[in-house]
């Protein structure tokens, strides 16, 4: 009989072990599906988040073609709602009000197609239908589907960000595989001392990921990124769900030397760089050669 029990509470013990080993390995897969998924199609040569390219506001039936028949990875495209009947959600980027091709349209293009998409909200009022749209035309479980808002005040930032619980209320019944970027509004000027994420801006952000089911990727602007290594460095150590996603804007100041403490530090498949093609090819390249 004991001899009995004692096998029952082995077994038992080693399901246990068993069943979280698989969490684990689902946990640490989650930030890398879109990779897993690029590499699947041979977009990609390795893990490496740095390989990815991307489109921006594809926000036109001619910017869509473009960018679908393109060498791009990922296509960025900005939603709103049209401000006059019938109101549903296009592709446009204030202030502009109206577009060339409906969100359900854009969707119907990019189906034919193994590219990823990332959707930028610029209204909450969007996005409750744009989930709808989601849910419709892209049931299936692979392709890459980032969901990104401003949902935090961040350094320099003017602009008023979505209500964070607002906006999270409308897209986690989203499938688990959707990742949630989700940023800070910044602001940079030409020469001036312009701050980084503080600790309470990575603090209150961590504390809405906290207890988020889906993989979270941190859009996080290049120029500011010198001076915000130990906030970033904590904030992706949090959860193995993080990533970043660094962007710049035209006229930003960056250098190799900003990006590359970060790229020698963190596992090249948890910081994705959406950056011009030549800043891009040259971090890959110097980072792979000093390794």
């Amino acid at each position: 009989m004991k001899r009995n029990f004692n096998l029952r509470t082995c077994a038992l013990i080693l399901t246990a072990c068993f069943t979280l080993v698989i969490v684990w390995n689902l946990k640490e897969r989650m930030s890398e599906q879109t990779l897993e998924y690029l590499l699947r199609h041979r977009h990609i040569k390795r893990k490496d988040a740095a390989e990815v390219r991307w489109s921006h506001a594809v926000n036109s039936r001619s910017r869509l073609t473009e960018a679908l028949t393109g060498p791009t990875h990922m296509i960025e495209a900005d939603i709103i709602m049209r401000s006059y009947d019938p109101k549903e959600p296009i592709m446009a980027h204030p202030p502009d009000t109206d577009s060339d091709i409906t969100l359900r349209e854009w969707l119907e293009g990019v189906k034919a197609h193994n590219k990823g998409i990332k959707l930028d909200f610029k209204s909450l009022e969007a996005v409750p239908p744009s989930v709808i749209l989601l849910e419709e035309v892209l049931a299936e479980a692979s392709r890459p589907v980032w969901i990104n808002a401003d949902v935090l005040s961040g350094p320099g930032g003017q602009a008023t960000p979505l209500q964070p619980q607002a906006f999270l209320s409308a897209v986690t019944a989203l499938p688990t595989h959707t990742v949630l970027s989700l940023g800070w509004t910044t602001g940079w000027t030409a020469g001036t001392e312009n701050p980084g994420y503080s600790w309470d801006m990575v603090h209150a952000m961590e504390e809405i990921c906290r207890t988020l089911k889906h993989p979270v990727t941190f859009p996080v602007r290049a120029a500011l990124l010198a001076q915000s290594f130990s906030q970033l460095t904590w904030l992706l150590q949090q959860s193995d769900r993080y990533t970043l996603t660094v962007w710049t804007k035209q006229n930003d100041s960056v250098t190799l030397q900003d990006l590359l403490p970060y790229r020698k530090e963190f596992d090249m498949r948890r910081i994705y760089y959406d950056l011009p093609d030549s800043l891009r090819t040259e971090l890959s390249v110097t980072s792979h050669d000093s390794n």
